[in-house]
């Protein structure tokens, strides 16, 4: 039996962008955590790393959907260099106003300029469907860049505060930086994978997130993304409850795991099952599998649980972006993906406060209830969904007689 990922990788230019998007997307998990390493201890203060970081990721958070609907219009090599050059210019200043200890005004400005970072994770995958567009091996590419993301996360944070503690407070952002113009030039110099410029077609006009499709599927992975911050911070508040403190980093990293190797095997199959059935099993997984952890009540069952509990994410992005590729006007991909990963991203934002609230009102132990309701919320919302999931392209009808709309 041929490998599938060697497969996907003989389209011609597919490891050069593959491998340079990898690079690129580093800050995507660097950036945050960087801030917060560096500003604490150039400044002493973590509320203001805390602020300044999370005015980056959540004005990341706002415009990077923008940023890749002006990409579906004009190209990713018109748009992509100049928001990388504005970001990297004000990464550095960023740097340099905590060095040199410039006004605090400062460091928040040099956050909302460094936001317009583009979302590779969705260039990358607009790529992809470039080469596989309605073919099985965009299954496989979507899964390989799922295993990337967790990589990207699991690596670039541990990397980022890795430099900034060894050698000085600014290494990790330092290091962000030049990840990111590097991969980012390395990436936009390879033309041939480029996708063309899709005129909007009938159902294409106006933002991706006014499609139903987008709309179902970044309401639920809302929720997905909250149950990953409720595994994190309820790990740590637990292992330390527990007084085993270290152990945290150990049960996050199984959680992270679990998901890697689902989602490479996932990637390998060829599964006869609708995308939409497939979302739909693998959020009724992460539903089911969150209830145990309330029970979980040492260290070792704590990653066990955490462990199972993380199987079915890396199923979840593969099938909802597959979905998204499905069920969104070509001319819009790039922003529906963006607005998918935003979705993660406000989840996370607001899961990690309501764990943080619930940990600290009702107890270590009772943080995992936030995963089980976000479980279930984003259950139900794949299921009632199922129909329109599973209808077809909005572009697909522009070229038929006219039909009502869905």
């Amino acid at each position: 039996m041929a490998n599938p990922y060697r497969e996907i990788f003989r389209a011609p230019g597919a490891k050069g962008f593959a491998s340079a998007g990898f690079v690129a997307r580093m800050p995507m998990a660097m950036a945050p955590i960087g801030i917060v390493a560096m500003l604490s201890q150039t400044h002493g203060e973590y509320w203001l790393a805390g602020a300044v970081s999370a005015t980056y990721a959540l004005t990341n958070a706002l415009l990077a959907p923008q940023i890749s609907r002006l990409i579906d219009r004009l190209g990713q090599s018109r748009v992509v260099v100049p928001a990388t050059i504005v970001s990297a210019i004000a990464f550095t200043v960023l740097i340099a106003a905590a060095h040199l200890d410039w006004p605090v005004w400062t460091l928040f400005a040099s956050a909302l300029g460094a936001a317009v970072l583009p979302s590779m994770s969705a260039i990358v995958r607009a790529r992809w469907t470039e080469l596989f567009r309605g073919r099985p091996e965009l299954n496989t590419a979507f899964a390989f860049e799922s295993a990337a993301d967790e990589l990207i996360y699991i690596s670039g944070a541990s990397l980022s505060v890795g430099l900034s503690v060894a050698l000085f407070p600014e290494a990790g952002m330092v290091a962000s930086t030049l990840l990111l113009a590097a991969g980012t030039a390395a990436f936009i110099l390879q033309r041939s994978t480029e996708p063309r410029i899709r005129p909007p077609e009938k159902g294409a006009q106006g933002s991706a997130i006014r499609q139903r499709p987008v709309q179902i599927i970044t309401f639920a992975l809302v929720f997905i993304g909250a149950i990953f911050a409720a595994a994190e911070v309820s790990s740590v508040a637990i292992t330390k409850e527990l007084g085993r403190p270290g152990a945290a980093s150990l049960v996050i990293g199984v959680y992270a795991a679990g998901s890697f190797v689902v989602g490479l095997i996932l990637g390998a199959l060829a599964l006869k099952t609708s995308l939409q059935r497939q979302l739909l099993v693998a959020v009724s997984i992460i539903a089911v599998t969150a209830v145990p952890l309330l029970f979980a009540d040492t260290v070792p069952l704590l990653a066990l649980a955490v462990f199972v509990s993380g199987v079915a994410i890396s199923p979840t992005f593969i099938t909802a972006f597959g979905l998204i590729e499905r069920r969104v006007p070509e001319a819009m991909l790039t922003e529906g993906v963006t607005w998918v990963m935003t979705g993660i991203g406000i989840g996370m934002a607001f899961g990690a406060f309501a764990t943080g609230w619930v940990v600290d009102a009702f107890g270590a132990q009772n943080g995992f209830w936030v995963s089980v309701v976000s479980g279930a919320i984003a259950l139900l919302t794949v299921l009632f969904g199922q129909e329109t999931l599973g209808g077809e392209k909005q572009t697909s009808l522009s070229a038929a007689a006219p039909q009502p709309a869905e």
